[in-house]
């Protein structure tokens, strides 16, 4: 059984920092592209940060440049989202996401809200 569950969401200030981890089960984690996607309020579901099977190549929405850092662990089976300098308009549900050439995972999303 397939299983991507997201942790690590909740209520932060502006500026501030969350750490979100997903936790993979039932595939093979090694051979899968990981993802972050969220979805704001009244938003379409949009990519946040991707990485490779290996670890070695990142990609980043402009919006999050130069503030998030996805990292992976396929030892543990794990990918994380590092997230600084929050800003209000990255509230949104974030979602974990694995991708491989036929299959595509999603976990269930963990909220993520920036306010003062």
């Amino acid at each position: 059984q397939v299983q991507l569950v997201e942790s690590g969401g909740g209520l932060v200030q502006p500026g501030g920092s969350l750490r979100l981890s997903c936790a993979a089960s039932g595939f093979n984690f090694r051979s899968y592209v990981m993802g972050w996607y969220r979805q704001g309020p009244g938003k379409e579901r949009e990519l946040v940060a991707s990485i490779s099977i290996g670890g070695g190549v990142t990609n980043y929405a402009d919006s999050v440049k130069g503030r998030f850092t996805i990292s992976r662990d396929n030892a543990k089976n794990t990918v994380n989202l590092q997230m600084n300098s929050l800003k209000p308009e990255d509230t949104a549900v974030y979602y974990c996401n694995a991708r491989s050439t036929s299959y595509y995972y999603w976990g269930q999303g963990t909220q993520v809200t920036v306010s003062s």
